[in-house]
């Protein structure tokens, strides 16, 4: 199957997303613009590491059903981060970001600092993975109980991780990826494909709101 979309950016939910921004900045080291609506924007040197802070209401429900893997030389900046694992717990070292978002980050000091993986809980975690190889491509593969999906074509990370977890989705998750439409592709193919429109392109909105079959929202754009 030809791939339909390509990855264009993350999404982050926050009830102040200026304060989160300013926060999420220095650990993914990525610059934040103030928008004059009062959102906020981080920005790298290219455009698929673009990450949109849009304002909510809601505060956090429920765990992150998708969040970030982050590469640190050392936890000096998470000092002050409320800590969610024990020591020597995991490899890695799971946080709270000021609104209660988790995060993880893997102390590798040889490597480049910044945003990882994008990590997503599934009740089917290959199913799930695979629905989203054929819709972008990339490489799909399986490690101690999960699937990722590497090489995925214009994504700021190494792989998207399909974690598996006994509890369905049940609140609209906090985080999310919007993709292109490729030449050709209509977001007809999509749902044909098993995604959901759960509001369409209209007057008042330059996009197409979708789900996917586990119900994880992600927005489709025409170039």
């Amino acid at each position: 199957m030809a791939p339909l979309v390509a990855f264009k950016d993350l999404v982050v939910d926050a009830v102040d997303p200026l304060a989160l921004g300013r926060w999420w900045s220095p650990r993914l080291l990525l610059d934040l613009e103030v928008l004059a609506d009062g959102d906020g924007v981080l920005r790298g040197a290219r455009p698929e590491q673009t990450i949109w802070i849009n304002a909510v209401p809601e505060p956090k429900a429920a765990k992150h059903r998708v969040h970030l893997d982050l590469v640190s030389h050392d936890l000096s900046a998470f000092e002050d981060t409320p800590r969610l694992s024990g020591e020597g717990e995991f490899a890695w070292t799971v946080y709270a970001d000021p609104e209660g978002g988790e995060l993880c980050v893997f102390v590798v000091p040889e490597r480049t600092e910044g945003l990882k993986d994008i990590v997503v809980d599934a009740v089917d975690h290959a199913a799930i993975a695979t629905w989203w190889q054929e819709l972008w491509g990339g490489t799909l593969g399986h490690d101690d109980g999960y699937t990722y999906l590497d090489d995925i074509p214009g994504a700021p990370v190494e792989s998207f991780d399909f974690v598996p977890v006994p509890e369905p989705k049940t609140v609209k998750n906090r985080v999310h990826w919007d993709v292109w439409l490729r030449d050709g592709a209509c977001v007809e193919d999509i749902v044909e494909r098993g995604g959901r429109v759960l509001r369409p392109r209209g007057d008042d909105l330059e996009w197409t709101v979708m789900a996917d079959p586990e119900g994880n929202e992600f927005c489709v754009f025409q170039r």
